[in-house]
């Protein structure tokens, strides 16, 4: 029997947040999963709150000679399974409770794909977009400099999220090991081939989703050829994910990026779509297809399979009785609200949760921290098998869970990650 740990006030340690947010949509999910587990307060009260917690100011001379001073944040949600584990996001929506509940995905994440992370985020609170790429770099450097207590490839290892990408990771790796003063690849993952990033990692969460969408498809009796497909989000992750089903034969129907959404009934010619947005940047007045009127109007056209892959909460109880998809695969980290994943459930369409559907970035992240460790690297296709094979168990682990205690796949999800993360906490004891 598992022993956890009491509590006398067990409400005050949980970090406050607003009724209607991610934090506490994430919160939502844990109360679930240590209810259906039968834990205690104490121990849903540890889960809730992060091992530490960093918030630091970035002053940022500006090229006109101006000094700005931007936030950065750093959570560290949970060590009991090994080091941290999360991405860097720059957007102008950052927020502390925003980076909380990510590092707590991310715990979850990595505790269900059984890799031995824990959950981590980080983010500065600015719109890259904005800002010239040596503004962006000064202001990478100068975050990693003040983030050198937490971070290191056996305490906290970053990735590419929202506004950040390789190159910024390239930054990142580099100031870090000047520091050391020698090199040390792996202090972040998702950085440049050429500097011991890992061939793959760039496509991984967009190839996770699309397998992960397969076995569903199998599991609810639809046929992949020809299933009509719509994914919001036309980033890091939706892009890839239109790509792998377009090459498998699936029907595109709908793309939208964070300027609108497209639309063909008939099926988007994706050859034609990338050839586009490269020149661009947006799918916007693309030839191939309509325009609907609003870029939300995506999310309920009637297809097969929906990918929200663009940021949380963009399925709420305001549109979900709109949403049509038989099958819901969450691209992106706490898209479906708590209030309409009931929802969705009650009316028998099939949702893929957000940490076992888009689990496919941080495996790779995994591989790529191993073959930095080992200077030793893989080939693409050794990549992308292994990823297949992590993918393929954890759909069977999560299925047959949910089969066996008649839960909907979150539940499942939720209650093996949970499980795990509690388990090696309580093994571990309480110091001192």
């Amino acid at each position: 029997m598992i022993q956890s740990v009491s509590t006398t006030a067990p409400e005050r340690s949980v970090p406050a947040q607003g009724n209607d947010g991610p934090l506490s949509d994430v919160l939502s999910q844990l109360r679930g999963a240590v209810d259906l587990l039968g834990y205690d307060e104490g121990l849903y009260s540890l889960l809730a709150r992060a091992r530490r917690e960093m918030t630091v100011s970035i002053p940022l001379r500006r090229d006109t000679g101006s000094v700005e001073v931007l936030v950065g944040y750093r959570v560290q949600h949970n060590l009991s399974r090994g080091p941290a584990k999360g991405g860097l996001r720059f957007s102008s929506s950052v927020s502390l409770d925003e980076v909380r509940a990510l590092a707590m995905l991310m715990t979850w994440k990595c505790a269900l794909v059984d890799v031995p992370f824990g959950g981590a985020k980080g983010g500065v609170t600015f719109d890259p977009r904005m800002y010239s790429q040596a503004e962006v770099q000064r202001v990478t450097r100068r975050y990693t400099s003040e983030m050198m207590p937490l971070l290191g490839p056996s305490s906290d290892i970053p990735a590419p999220d929202i506004g950040t990408d390789e190159r910024v990771m390239a930054w990142m790796m580099d100031t870090y090991s000047t520091a050391a003063a020698h090199t040390v690849p792996g202090v972040v993952t998702g950085k440049p081939v050429a500097l011991g990033g890992s061939l793959g990692r760039s496509s991984a969460t967009s190839l996770g989703v699309f397998l992960t969408a397969r076995h569903a498809l199998d599991h609810a009796g639809i046929k992949a050829t020809g299933a009509r497909v719509a994914v919001q989000g036309y980033g890091k992750v939706g892009r890839g994910a239109v790509r792998y089903f377009y090459d498998a034969g699936f029907t595109v129907v709908g793309v939208s990026d964070e300027h609108g959404a497209i639309y063909n009934a008939e099926g988007i010619d994706v050859e034609e779509l990338d050839t586009y947005f490269a020149r661009a940047g947006t799918v916007v007045a693309f030839a191939g297809a309509e325009m609907l009127p609003d870029r939300e109007d995506l999310l309920e056209l009637d297809v097969d399979v929906l990918v929200p892959a663009a940021v949380e909460r963009v399925i709420t109880s305001a549109n979900v009785a709109n949403v049509s998809a038989r099958l819901i695969v969450e691209g992106a980290n706490g898209p479906t609200t708590p209030e309409a994943d009931a929802a969705l459930r009650a009316n028998g369409q099939l949702v893929v949760p957000d940490i076992l559907a888009n689990a496919g970035g941080v495996v790779v992240s995994y591989f790529e921290w191993v073959q930095g460790n080992q200077a030793y690297w893989w080939t693409q296709k050794e990549v992308e098998d292994r990823l297949a094979a992590r993918m393929e168990l954890t759909w069977n682990r999560v299925l047959a869970h949910a089969t066996a205690a008649d839960l909907d796949l979150r539940s499942a999800a939720m209650s093996l990650a949970v499980k795990t993360v509690a388990e090696a906490h309580l093994a571990r004891g309480l110091y001192p």
